[in-house]
């Protein structure tokens, strides 16, 4: 019993040890290559090893279970059995089954493949002058897998005591459920003759031909016994008891294996030790050996350090897309939930589950976030959510409601927040990073979080007011009276509202406290008959004879107005107006932050007097290996998170295990449009975030090489630039890197640009003239940027810009700003950074915030032009630029505008700085607008507010000169409060936090 017992623990060891790299590597072998083979070896040690046979076993083998151990006639029925088949015809287990661990012992254990026998053969036998009994080398193989193990001649006796052991046990009544129902399934007439062990052994292997006819005999005994029971063996994954031992490399603490003891193996990575017992020091040695060797082959790309100082390597001809703005980006994550087999990983710096990710809302709530995700859970995937626990006196985007209406939709949706602000101490940073992973396989990384107001495209709406508008619905109501002709009145969001008879009461509009009132109801006619939805718009798509009429209804109704607006979704086309952004996804967060989140179709600022504000993001998809990368990134920060909160170290929360790299390009699903580059995944990250020793700043490293190395040009959008490094408040480097490379390009007279796009103000609360938050970032921001690198002439290399929009909201003109959340960089039309960091110290330096980027390098050319001369430019590179600069510069509106040399000075003179300063200067003239090159003090800023622009003096005029604006590109105003100290006064709350708080 002593040797069942030792044999038992090494067997649990090789559990323990191989699943343990393989979550600590990722390495180049499939998750259930290891899994299996452990299990096989685990299988055949327990059965094979450590039991003995009887030379005669007729006399108790009547007795067997033969459901354990194979032998009943049924076998050929065929059992379900949760497996794929690949290509090649050889089953494998899914990884899905990683979440369903069961008891070893458990009936319901999946631990062989489907149709997969298990084979024994001995190769060799080794012979030792001190120890006379030879030592049998046997290769075990399942499938693809193989193993190979050592045994003695004491162990094949072994197998013949603990069968007859077990034959007697299933004599005994022993007054259990499970073992009276294992009794009672015994068949006597399915018993078979169980393969003999040969006689002989003992002296008698003294001889060498005794000897060679010993092996052929175990290797036919082996086998026999084999055939009978590979497949309905009682054995199972034991997962859950593995994956406790889940660590991941840390690449600047190089991996050790040594034996500390005599009997002990102790293995140290990521800042941890595993300490693995054995009763020998020749098997701590051989289990060294084997670990060493395995961690060679497989885990040399995992454990040093590559490009970047990144924990991730360069992966070549990777299928890669960008993003520019929410609805491509939100569609296509939707499409990818969709697809999703096995799970999900989702972490946001903030997230919103009754987002719609498709829009208009046609289709009722079907591709709502939550909607999606419990409809996936209840199909069997497994999803996983990381949202940052915020400082609830700093932030209101409310976590603890986001996890609460996620966990209740699904048991298989778990939700972890961190960091615990008491017991981490950390109370400065957050969580920024932006990452939706679908099976490992599809990783969607970038700037745009599943909330409010991320939703957007190319128009940068600033209205929204609905369906209908009233004066469309008076329009309907008397053209539906009466067949005499109507003035022909405008359907658009943007127009003036004329007044009506107050017959009939519309739904009061929520958060703002007022009942609007009109004759004809168009929402209550179309939703007459169907089913409702929470959103206001809402149309279930499942009800199709309902649709077809609300569609012939809106036809007809809005033909009569005499104002026909077409709609193209998913559905077929509609016609009229719709609403895009419902209940709290209307905001402006410069004029209103938002609350009550808990009640999320509530509006909680009157669309009908206060403009929206726009949002302008860059996201990206990988597939394959990067988006492994992705996964890795995200299983480390689940698991660290996992074992330092005492609250998910239940197993309601499981550990999270990486896929193996080399199934990568088995993609099951492709998002489309995709374009092959080279790619790699940048991170910032430290200990507090992800449980690393030596904290990682790859994004910085990136941004300041890829600078530095740029020929040509670089553009940047970025929600923040706090840069130019003083030591003393700010430290990242990527503002000097700028001004070095200028200064050689000046110096060595050769045509260099650089673009970058900002906010005009930072996403803070509050009136501008009040100061605070907003003007402390705005003092930064301006230091930053008003440095006058070369002299004068730093405006030929250097051009700092906003985005600004307009429209009409209820008769009157109105502004705003378009909110850039972008973190991009283009160098050379070839080479892509897209990611969550910012350009500040708080995402750059990997010690405060945690952020996910991408590098993208070009390996498709495609023709292009730079500075008048042709030039090869990446593919994935050049259309990114030229959707950007078409987008913000109008040329889509108007196709004289080319941008497709964008170091020329025909385009950065006459296109770029004539269109942004041209904006600029018409906004001031019709809005004065803050914030404005114009105002240098407070003193102006008061005399500037007092006076009203054109909008209000003359909205003829002022329409005209809005006429004259192109795109949304407007000069940043680097003088505005210039002659004022924008630091915040001694007392106030902004100079009681630290200074990192806004750096």
């Amino acid at each position: 019993m002593h040797n069942y017992l030792v044999n038992y623990i090494l067997v649990w060891g090789i559990y323990l040890v191989y699943i343990f790299f393989l979550h600590t590597t990722a390495v180049e072998k499939h998750c259930f290559r290891i899994l299996t083979q452990c299990v096989c070896l685990c299988v055949q040690t327990r059965q094979c090893w450590n039991f003995r046979l009887k030379t005669d076993m007729s006399d108790t083998v009547e007795n067997l279970d033969t459901r354990d151990l194979g032998f009943s006639d049924a076998e050929d029925e065929s059992e379900e059995v949760d497996c794929e088949f690949n290509p090649s015809g050889v089953s494998r287990i899914p990884f899905s089954a990683v979440y369903r661990t069961v008891g070893f012992k458990e009936t319901e254990a999946q631990v062989y493949l489907n149709a997969a026998p298990v084979t024994a053969k001995i190769l060799d036998v080794e012979r030792f002058t001190r120890a006379p009994d030879p030592v049998f080398k046997i290769e075990l193989k399942h499938g693809n897998f193989t193993w190979i193990v050592k045994r003695k001649e004491k162990h094949f006796m072994d197998l013949h005591r603990e069968l007859v052991r077990y034959k007697t046990l299933m004599r005994i009544p022993l007054p259990t459920r499970s073992h009276t129902e294992r009794r009672k399934s015994i068949k006597r007439s399915e018993v078979r003759q169980m393969p003999a062990l040969p006689r002989g052994g003992g002296d008698e292997l003294a001889r060498e031909e005794q000897v060679s006819s010993r092996r052929v005999s175990h290797s036919n005994m082996l086998t026999a016994v084999l055939v009978c029971e590979w497949q309905n063996l009682h054995g199972g994954c034991c997962i859950s008891f593995w994956v406790n031992y889940s660590f991941y490399p840390n690449r600047n603490v190089p991996y050790k294996c040594l034996s500390q003891f005599v009997d002990n193996l102790c293995v140290y990575v990521f800042c941890r030790k595993l300490v693995l017992k054995f009763t020998s020091y020749r098997h701590a040695r051989w289990w060294g050996q084997a670990i060493e060797s395995f961690v060679r082959k497989h885990g040399k790309a995992f454990l040093r350090t590559h490009r970047f100082g990144s924990f991730a390597r360069e992966e070549e001809n990777i299928p890669s897309k960008w993003y520019v703005n929410g609805k491509t980006y939100m569609e296509d994550v939707a499409n990818a939930l969709e697809e999703a087999k096995e799970e999900i990983f989702i972490t946001d710096w903030w997230l919103s589950p009754e987002i719609f990710l498709k829009r208009p809302v046609v289709e009722g709530n079907r591709w709502r976030l939550d909607w999606i995700l419990k409809r996936k859970a209840r199909q069997g995937v497994r999803i996983f959510v990381m949202l940052y626990k915020e400082v609830e006196l700093a932030l209101g985007i409310n976590s603890e409601y986001s996890k609460r209406t996620l966990m209740r939709l699904h048991p298989d949706i778990k939700v972890m927040r961190h960091p615990d602000h008491v017991s981490s101490s950390v109370y400065l940073w957050a969580h920024h990073e932006k990452i939706v992973v679908i099976d490992q396989s599809v990783a969607f990384v970038g700037g745009i979080d599943l909330a409010y107001g991320r939703w957007d495209d190319r128009e940068h709406r600033l209205t929204d007011v609905g369906s209908v508008t009233r004066c469309v619905a008076q329009g309907m109501e008397q053209g539906l009276d009466s067949s005499t002709p109507r003035k022909k009145v405008s359907t658009s969001g943007n127009s003036s509202r004329s007044m009506v008879d107050d017959s009939v009461d519309l739904p009061k509009l929520k958060g703002i406290g007022r009942t609007r009132k009109t004759r004809f109801s168009l929402y209550h006619h179309i939703q007459r008959g169907l089913h409702h939805a929470d959103s206001i718009s809402s149309i279930d798509s499942t009800n199709s004879n309902n649709l077809y009429k609300m569609k012939k209804t809106i036809f007809k109704l809005f033909s009569l107005s005499g104002s026909v607006h077409s709609l193209q979704t998913g559905v077929g086309e509609l016609m009229g107006n719709t609403r895009f952004w419902h209940g709290k996804d209307y905001c402006n967060f410069v004029y209103k932050d938002w609350v009550q989140l808990d009640k999320p179709f509530d509006d909680f600022i009157d669309r009908y007097t206060t403009p929206r504000m726009p949002w302008h993001d860059i996201s990206s998809v990988v597939h394959g290996k990067a988006a492994r990368d992705v996964a890795r990134h995200f299983i480390q920060r689940w698991n660290f998170t996992k074992i330092m909160k005492p609250k998910y170290r239940s197993l309601t929360y499981p550990f999270l295990l990486p896929k193996s790299h080399s199934t990568a390009n088995d993609l099951k699903y492709q998002v489309p449009d995709c374009v092959q580059t080279k790619v790699q995944v940048l991170r910032s990250a430290a200990d507090w975030s992800a449980g690393i020793k030596h904290h990682e700043e790859s994004i910085h490293n990136a941004y300041i090489q890829v600078i530095a190395k740029s020929k040509h040009f670089i553009y940047i959008e970025n929600q923040f630039f706090i840069s130019c490094a003083d030591n003393k408040h700010v430290y990242n480097k990527i503002g000097d890197a700028i001004i070095e490379r200028i200064i050689r390009a000046h110096k060595e007279k050769k045509l260099f640009r650089v673009y970058v796009v900002t906010p005009l103000l930072p996403g803070f609360e509050g009136d501008i003239s009040t100061g605070g938050g907003m003007m402390f970032c705005l003092y930064f921001t301006r230091f930053s940027l008003y440095t006058p690198t070369v002299d004068d002439q730093w405006m030929n290399y250097i051009s700092i810009c906003g985005l600004r929009t307009h429209a009409e909201l209820e008769g009157r003109l109105v502004t705003e700003l378009i909110y850039v959340h972008s973190k991009l960089l283009i160098a050379d039309d070839n080479t892509v950074i897209i990611g969550s960091a910012n350009i500040n110290d708080r995402s750059m330096l990997g010690k405060r915030d945690s952020e996910v980027a991408v590098i993208f390098e070009d390996s498709e050319t495609t023709p292009s032009v730079m500075d008048g001369q042709e030039y090869q430019a990446g593919k994935f590179a050049l259309q990114l630029r030229l959707e950007c600069f078409k987008t913000i510069l109008g040329a889509f509106n108007d196709p004289t505008i080319d941008v497709s040399d964008p170091i020329s000075n025909g385009f950065y003179k006459d296109v770029w700085m004539s269109i942004s300063g041209r904006n600029a200067t018409i906004y001031d003239k019709v809005f004065r607008c803050l914030p404005s090159s114009l105002v240098r003090n407070k003193q102006e800023l008061m005399s500037f507010q007092s006076k009203p622009g054109l909008d209000k003096e003359n909205p003829v005029k002022a329409q005209e000169l809005l006429e004259k604006i192109r795109g949304f590109l407007v000069q940043f105003p680097l003088e505005f409060l210039s002659e004022e100290n924008l630091m915040p006064s001694v007392g106030t709350k902004e100079a009681m936090v630290p200074t990192e708080i806004w750096t």
